[in-house]
């Protein structure tokens, strides 16, 4: 039952982050703690709306409150986000060796079928025209092609 609180807990984080208000007082509250007011000032909503975005952050376990004095400082919680990013990193890292794999079988197919040219003419296709360019002589020869 462990692994489908700690589910839940991915789920209610990126649900959180999914909002670009709440990554915004993330991103913000990465440079310190703030209150409620410092946090609303560059957006056009309400304290309240910032304050539900908090809570929303906080029930996430993003993000904290503390009391100082007449102060409730909201805090971010970087262990939270660290757990986050562990968890991304393990998938983008199975990712990554997944392409490394790939471009290596890539790198050997493509190895194996170039070969060189086994005529030393080489045909070009021009509307309602064949142009042959014969490397050997130097030549061109231009023969109407039939439609």
């Amino acid at each position: 039952m462990a692994q489908r609180t700690s589910d839940d807990d991915l789920d209610r984080a990126f649900a959180a982050l999914a909002d670009p208000v709440r990554r915004a007082i993330v991103a913000r509250l990465s440079r310190g703690a703030a209150t409620v007011n410092e946090l609303a000032e560059p957006f056009e909503i309400s304290k309240q709306a910032v304050s539900k975005h908090i809570q929303v952050l906080e029930v996430a376990g993003l993000v904290s409150r503390t009391r100082d004095a007449q102060r409730r400082p909201v805090h971010l919680e970087a262990d939270r986000l660290e757990a986050l990013t562990a968890w991304i990193d393990r998938y983008r890292l199975l990712a990554e060796q997944r392409f490394r794999s790939l471009d290596a079988v890539l790198e050997r197919t493509t190895s194996a079928t170039a070969a060189p040219p086994t005529s030393p003419s080489v045909t070009t296709r021009i509307p309602n025209q064949r142009t042959t360019h014969d490397t050997t002589n130097d030549t061109t020869h231009d023969k109407e092609q039939q439609p």
